[in-house]
């Protein structure tokens, strides 16, 4: 039986999609369900004086409008309302009273018996407000950002800015080339297909089953038990497909909240469902802008790196990643300062977005590289192997693996660098200028604290579960793929249980990190499996493996064999019936090494080709080369769908999105998938996928994990790209027609 592992599978809940049998959190029906719609303020600061909710309530079908007024109780202190990956400060409260802190905020949620009837009566429920002034745009509140401040919450605190090294202010005063600009990223949404929605089913006594659209099943049940005061066992939270998180479901949303409070409220289940345009009230990459200066001498050392960033949170939490020192994962340089402030505005708290802080950063510092290559009179791809660093310059440690140089090297090669004429408008298509650009691309390899359960019966059939959520990345897939080489079973005899609060624990769903933690999960559970079936086997007569220690014997082709002697083994169906056992069932937690001192990463060089009309000043992408160096591979199909979503979602980074304020109302104009561009498919070209062959060892599997690191690097890849085929550098995204021709 071949390996599954490395091997291009199907994904093994594809059919379930495709037929529909695969639910989603706003398709469990049950009898009596009602449905919420929300309410939102009119406004974006101040206090509510006076809401009023009679017309809606004459509506035939209303059950009730929920406020502030007349909600059930809540908890009333920060803590409640703190979930897993909460930054510092004071969460948002639904309905928790008549505050406003941003446009749109929920202000009442209208139940009825349809959400037709729902969404009808909320357009009639009106309210009064005594407003405040705000301040919804970055420009304006720069000069008033303050540093980021070390979080309380570790995890958090690992996102402040690196340490400084050497003497940067004197060495960018005697390098012999400098480069400084500006570059800006604006605040971008998450447009998943699927609505955020959920549907809460009221149990007797007052217990909850909740059917939720989340990147992290635990995280919601405890934040539940928190605002509730509920126990763990009267909360269960389940979420077996979600159609797209991005970082938008790590933490709950408020139609969770929403949903239970009406539950508890009517004592019957109810749906909550988000319109589009409220989907924009959850979460958000924030806008950044950044200033970074490079010194290098004349032949390309780079002597010096600054990169100074200010990005959004809102009021009431203090939300921010590692925006500034990605540089010290990639290039050399002896002298560097980083700094990072946050400009507070009245907006909901931002949040994480694929690869979070790392895609705008690069995109910066990418084009910023670009730059000093001109100045230089050196292709890029050069400069970035002159400045090459084999060891984490911000810690000083060196790479568990890093094939970055391989990845350049086969990078170009399959989009033919090599023939790039240097000259910016020096190549042409017909009427149409064509540009090449490149960039590097890094993001972290993080692993996680899981646990994992795996029931093995007597027929040959293996269960595996764990809490953690499959977000569309393929994680039922490769759970799967990962249990059947353990346990040399066949990958139909392997069912996989996840996404509910129930089962063993596991993070949430991001960062790249849930397909390493969970394969280590399951490769140590898959072992105590193996030593019960070895116990098993010495107890046998005559058996062939008496006296084998475990590291001596591994499971294959369904039997229980000697590694030293394959000939010399057992059925495991027969090992588990002769011995009297109908189930073998066992459970492991694990957790990564914190003790390796070296520095995880994943890598990547994209490759760019573009085509300008010279005469209308439109973009099209027309090539893009991925070579990603992430390890071990676990699925080279999937993992090649993640990459090439990522390039997808770069291209869009770079060319279309941006969410338009209106800040002299602080409202959102474009919160919808009309007004708000992504890429369709006319956008998207040839994209080419390349796996660097990588070998790691900090974990089992040599896994690091492929989710993020698709995108980063490509918005600065289109960006120089645009800039060697019109002679025009943009350093504000997106890259619009506009200010191409202007």
């Amino acid at each position: 039986m071949a390996p599954y592992i490395g091997t291009a599978t199907s994904r093994v809940d594809g059919i379930a999609k495709v037929t529909g049998a695969a639910k989603y959190a706003a398709e469990f029906n049950v009898p009596g369900l009602a449905h919420g719609s929300i309410v939102g303020s009119t406004i974006t600061k101040g206090r509510i004086t006076r809401i009023d909710a009679s017309a809606a309530l004459r509506v035939e079908g209303v059950l009730t409008v929920l406020t502030h007024e007349n909600r059930p109780p809540m908890a009333d202190d920060d803590a409640a309302y703190k979930d897993d990956v909460a930054p510092d400060g004071s969460p948002y409260r639904p309905l928790y009273d008549g505050k406003v802190m941003f446009n749109g905020q929920p202000i009442a949620l209208v139940v009825a018996e349809t959400s037709e009837i729902a969404r009808y009566a909320a357009s009639l429920v009106s309210a009064e407000y005594d407003e405040e002034t705000f301040a919804t745009d970055i420009w304006s509140e720069r000069d008033a950002a303050t540093p980021v401040k070390k979080p309380a919450n570790p995890i958090e605190a690992m996102f402040t800015p690196p340490k400084a090294r050497g003497n940067p202010a004197e060495a960018l005063a005697k390098a012999a080339v400098r480069h400084e600009a500006e570059y800006f990223v604006p605040i971008e949404h998450h447009n998943p297909m699927e609505l955020f929605a959920s549907t809460v089913v009221f149990e007797p006594g007052g217990r909850l089953t909740v059917y939720d659209k989340t990147q992290g099943v635990q995280n919601v049940q405890k934040y539940l038990c928190g605002v509730f005061g509920m126990k763990p066992e009267d909360v269960r939270v389940m979420s077996p497909f979600m159609g797209g998180g991005f970082g938008a479901g790590l933490r709950p949303q408020f139609q969770t909240v929403l949903a239970a409070l009406a539950a508890r409220a009517l004592e019957r289940s109810v749906r909550v469902v988000l319109t589009r345009p409220q989907m924009y009230q959850i979460g958000y990459r924030p806008p950044m802008i950044q200033s970074i200066a490079l010194g290098a001498d004349a032949g390309g050392t780079l002597d010096v790196i600054t990169h100074d960033a200010v990005t959004v949170t809102s009021q009431y939490e203090d939300f921010h990643r590692q925006e500034t020192g990605w540089s010290g994962l990639l290039y050399k340089s002896a002298n560097a300062q980083y700094a990072h402030r946050l400009a507070r505005l009245d907006l909901p708290t931002s949040c994480d977005m694929r690869a979070p802080s790392a895609a705008p950063a690069l995109f910066a510092l990418e084009s910023a590289m670009d730059e000093l290559a001109v100045a230089l009179k050196l292709d890029p791809l050069e400069l970035r192997l002159r400045c090459y660093s084999d060891r984490d310059q911000n810690e000083d440690k060196p790479y568990s693996s890093k094939a970055l140089r391989e990845c350049y090297q086969q990078g170009a090669e399959a989009f033919g660098w090599g023939k790039r004429k240097p000259e910016p408008r020096a190549m042409r298509d017909g009427s149409e200028l064509v540009g090449w650009g490149m960039a590097s691309g890094v993001w972290e390899a993080l692993q996680a604290p899981i646990a994992v359960r795996i029931v093995l019966t007597a027929n040959g059939h293996a269960e595996v579960a764990c809490a953690t959520s499959d977000i569309g990345t393929g994680t039922y897939t490769i759970m799967a793929q990962v249990a059947a080489d353990m346990l040399g079973l066949p990958l139909d005899n392997i069912s996989i249980k996840l996404g509910d609060s129930t089962l063993p624990q596991s993070p949430v769903e991001g960062g790249s990190w849930i397909a390493t933690s969970v394969a280590n999960g399951i490769v140590a559970t898959a072992a105590a499996i193996r030593d019960d079936l070895l116990q098993l086997a010495n107890k046998a007569p005559d058996s062939p493996l008496a006296g084998a220690a475990p590291d001596e014997i591994a499971l294959a082709e369904g039997r229980l064999v000697s590694k030293r002697d394959p000939s010399r083994g057992v059925s495991i169906a027969d090992l588990m019936r002769e011995g009297g056992v109908d189930r073998i069932e066992q459970e492991k937690a694990t957790s990564p090494d914190y003790s390796d001192p070296r520095a995880k990463n994943t890598h990547c060089a994209t490759f760019a080709e573009v085509k300008v009309d010279e005469q209308l000043g439109v973009v099209r992408v027309t090539r893009v080369v991925s070579a990603v160096a992430a390890g071990r591979i676990l699925n080279p199909k999937t993992a090649g769908s993640q990459i090439l979503g990522g390039v997808v979602w770069g291209i869009g980074m770079a060319l279309h999105e941006e969410t338009h304020i209106d800040h002299r109302f602080g409202r959102i104009m474009n919160a919808n998938i009309a007004e708000y561009a992504v890429p369709v498919h006319a956008d998207v070209d040839e994209i080419k996928v390349i796996f660097v062959d990588e070998q790691d060892d900090s974990n089992p599997l040599g896994l690091k994990g492929v989710g993020e690191i698709g995108i980063v690097g490509v918005a600065g890849a289109v960006a120089n790209a645009i800039y060697h085929a019109t002679g025009k550098r943009i350093r504000h995204l997106p890259i619009t027609l506009d200010k191409l021709m202007t």
